[in-house]
């Protein structure tokens, strides 16, 4: 219809930008078989704005969000977005419990994922937790919380002891629930979960082909001096592999953008 604005019209150049990446992330995750179903939440905060996040709209596959069908919210849940479509647009409340906890006390963190995939269940239900089997979970060493099973996350009183059990970690392990990164950017939630899963992957295979036997672990100081050099790298997360992964998108699923 002739004069009528896009969504990309209608709000600033830094929430567009915003939308794009998050957007982004939800197809990642759904491209590397990360998402259930039409549940989980992968939250960002908007640039610029107190108190508003960008989260999927309830019902809708991690393969259908585009830039544009994102919700704006507060850290209540209460949809931010004007128009005659706003209570049209839904939430999972219960879901964004975690992330309005995190959102409001760690306003470093601009991105939070959450997912609940079989190694990640499995391995959050172990007493021991993510073990140092490999390069890629020394990148987790002395950096990962865990918060004990209570039942799903519906109380808002639950926000406390999420917190508490966070501390300053980027990453949480919620036993017999799943995994969640936080990250400064986009770029950094999407990696660390990505690198996390994998982890979980090869503790798994590694575990269950053992037969009895024991694996080896690197030594204190072998492990200091890799995390170290995980995190020394921590900016080409944003300079090298989120670029990587805008291309695969943009080759393979390029309405993410709409």
């Amino acid at each position: 219809m002739a004069g009528k604005k896009s969504p990309k019209q209608k709000i600033s150049q830094q929430e567009w930008q915003a939308r794009v990446d998050l957007a982004a992330a939800y197809r990642l995750i759904h491209h590397f078989g990360m998402a259930e179903l039409v549940y989980n939440h992968i939250s960002m905060r908007i640039p610029g704005e107190q108190d508003a996040f960008l989260i999927n709209r309830f019902g809708l596959r991690y393969d259908e969000i585009m830039a544009s069908n994102l919700v704006k919210i507060n850290s209540k849940g209460q949809v931010l977005q004007s128009g005659k479509d706003k209570n049209k647009l839904s939430v999972n409340p219960a879901g964004f419990i975690i992330h309005s906890a995190i959102h409001e006390a760690r306003p470093e963190i601009n991105c939070i994922i959450h997912t609940h995939t079989v190694a990640g269940m499995a391995v959050a239900a172990l007493p021991e937790g993510l073990q140092l089997y490999s390069q890629e979970s020394l990148r987790f060493y002395k950096r990962i919380a865990y918060h004990d099973f209570k039942g799903i996350v519906l109380d808002a009183k639950e926000k406390h002891n999420l917190i508490k059990s966070l501390a300053k970690n980027p990453v949480l392990i919620l036993r017999h629930h799943g995994l969640l990164t936080l990250g400064t950017s986009v770029a950094q939630a999407f990696a660390l979960m990505y690198y996390l899963e994998r982890a979980c992957q090869v503790q798994l295979s590694l575990q269950g082909n053992l037969k009895g036997g024991k694996a080896t672990l690197p030594s204190k100081q072998v492990c200091e001096k890799t995390v170290k050099q995980h995190w020394n790298k921590v900016e080409q997360l944003d300079t090298l592999l989120w670029p990587a992964m805008i291309r695969l998108l943009d080759k393979e699923a390029p309405d993410y953008k709409n």
